[in-house]
């Protein structure tokens, strides 16, 4: 048996309103494919819902999962474009196979997603740590935290790449 034959309910509000969905993002977006792909998307992310009975309002349930959707892919397209552009700043012997490259836009949208999971202050230090160069103790300073509350952060968030490290295993 298919999910969506274990699901009525889901297979109902597919059926009433994916065309509505995918006109909606086609709007949005100004492409009908990537709106295709992102319909899809978000009913892949609902699909997964264990009970869709109290959802009343369709059109409105289906807006605020799309829109979480259209904010994770608009994400994934500027982090494509950064890594191509700094890409396309290499002088030639440099470029990568298309193989690699599809590897290393793999791992920045890994990364992406670990980072993402983070609350913001943790985020925060642990990008101004590692990008920017930050020592803790100026880290604190700059955010008006106590040292010993950066040194949790950046605990926090070494654990979390560690765990993205064994997931990707």
């Amino acid at each position: 048996m298919t999910a969506a034959a274990t699901h009525p309910h889901f297979t109902a509000l597919y059926s009433d309103h994916h065309s509505w969905l995918h006109r909606w993002l086609s709007v949005r977006l100004g492409n009908a494919s990537d709106a295709a792909d992102l319909a899809q998307d978000t009913f892949t992310r609902i699909l997964g819902r264990a009970d869709l009975t109290g959802v009343h309002e369709p059109r409105a349930f289906l807006t605020t999962v799309a829109k979480g959707v259209l904010v994770n892919w608009y994400q994934r397209q500027a982090l494509e474009r950064a890594y191509l552009e700094a890409l396309a700043a290499l002088p030639e012997p440099t470029a990568i196979s298309p193989e690699q490259r599809m590897l290393v836009l793999e791992t920045l949208h890994e990364i992406d997603a670990m980072l993402d999971a983070l609350p913001p202050k943790v985020r925060q230090a642990f990008l101004m740590a590692q990008l920017d160069g930050m020592a803790y103790a100026d880290i604190a300073r700059q955010l008006d935290l106590s040292l010993i509350t950066i040194k949790r952060y950046m605990k926090q968030a070494f654990l979390r790449c560690l765990l993205a490290m064994e997931d990707a295993r």
